[in-house]
């Protein structure tokens, strides 16, 4: 019988090799620990501030089109929601569309409507439990070729401007409370195919809609008549003030003050234009319009919920420019901020509580956010957010 010895434990050696034992299993339980840590870095400081909203972006992919979600914290953080990206029901296109509106939400927060640019269609997905976006039924016809942006008003009317060759239009639909969508027989007003159609939206009362033609610099103004048809103002469509209409926006406050970008005038010499839309839906312009940002291409535009700053995105500089708005609707530059890696971003919307102006980055295939105090932005900690995985051409962006 082998006799058993016993280690003594007050010996040196003994406490060298308890000592080494110890370390070696306090490391592996850092490295367990550091791991975990890295693993949920992204959103650490999410998780710590409670979501107060949720984000979409139309991604606009190829073949079958999604949704992209993401819960939105009180720090301005952005964190993706579990299963997104979400079904849209459509195909999209899988390249830019040049468009202010492709998705858009509606007033009371139930309802996502969504253009499928690849298959001519228009997506509704209803806001379930902690901000999903689910399909339903079947997405409808656009009524067009090539759907880029979409309007819906507090009503539940909802005009769909399509800007493909052989199919260029503004198409109307009744959104009923069930989230039907139902075209409006002879809604449909025709524009040449050369538009280039960038975004049609409606004023705070819903009662006038605005369409924009990129491609030859033109804005259609039209009044909304009771069965949802459109008359098209005496006048219009209105030659713009610049080159290149896209993006544009009726104030909250005032809605006969009109505000649209003009983002093809070249290097350095990007304008906002400012106009008043008439009861009749004439424009006329305000004040020494247009207004100039000294930046390259400010496309998308934003406006804030009293009416008193508007922002505007400036695709070829990068950068975000804000203006102070009088009450008048004359515009006073106040100055530009950088988008930390910016470069071909496509669309803003400010969050429901005017806290944050969040853009979508296209060209860069990420989601960021700004702090808003005022006319100021101050681009968050966590921002910019990454988009899904193969979303290389997302459109338009929303909140509730």
């Amino acid at each position: 019988m082998v006799p058993r010895i016993t280690a003594d434990p007050s010996s040196p050696k003994e406490k060298d090799i308890r000592k080494r034992t110890w370390l070696a299993a306090g490391g592996s339980l850092l490295v367990a620990s550091l791991s975990l840590l890295g693993t949920a870095a992204a959103a650490s400081a999410s998780t710590t501030s409670p979501v107060t909203g949720y984000t979409y972006v139309d991604g606009n992919t190829a073949t079958a089109n999604t949704i992209d979600g993401f819960a939105r914290h009180a720090d301005g953080s952005l964190t993706a929601m579990a299963g997104s990206p979400f079904a849209a029901g459509g195909a999209g296109l899988g390249t830019g569309l040049a468009s202010q509106g492709a998705i858009q939400v509606t007033r009371d927060g139930r309802y996502l409507l969504a253009v499928d640019a690849g298959s001519n269609q228009i997506s509704v997905l209803r806001v379930t439990a902690g901000g999903v976006p689910v399909l339903l039924g079947q997405p409808v016809s656009s009524g067009g070729i090539r759907p880029v942006s979409v309007a819906v008003s507090p009503s539940g009317l909802v005009y769909v401007a399509n800007s493909g060759t052989g199919g260029s239009n503004y198409t109307g639909f009744r959104l009923s409370p069930d989230g039907t969508l139902t075209p409006i027989p002879g809604s449909t007003y025709t524009v040449p195919d050369a538009s280039g159609l960038g975004d049609v939206f409606f004023n705070a009362l819903g009662d006038h809609l605005i369409g924009t033609r990129t491609g030859t610099s033109l804005i259609d103004s039209f009044v909304v008549l009771p069965g949802g048809r459109l008359l098209a103002a005496q006048g219009s469509p209105s030659t713009g003030q610049g080159l290149g209409q896209l993006g544009g926006e009726f104030s909250p406050a005032s809605p006969s003050q009109l505000f649209v970008s003009d983002a093809h005038n070249g290097a350095g010499l990007g304008t906002i234009s400012a106009y008043r839309d008439s009861l009749l839906g004439q424009l006329s312009s305000i004040g020494a319009s247009p207004y100039a940002d000294g930046q390259t291409a400010p496309c998308w535009v934003e406006i804030s919920h009293d009416g008193r700053y508007l922002f505007t995105v400036n695709t070829g500089s990068g950068n975000i420019s804000s203006y102070s708005v009088n009450p008048d609707g004359s515009l006073v530059l106040i100055g530009s901020t950088p988008i930390t890696g910016g470069g071909a971003d496509t669309d803003a919307r400010l969050s429901p509580d005017g806290k944050y102006l969040l853009v979508d980055g296209s060209g860069m295939h990420f989601v960021s956010v700004f702090a808003v105090n005022g006319g100021s932005l101050t681009e968050v900690p966590s921002s910019p957010t990454p988009l899904p995985a193969g979303v290389t051409s997302s459109a338009g962006i929303v909140n509730i």
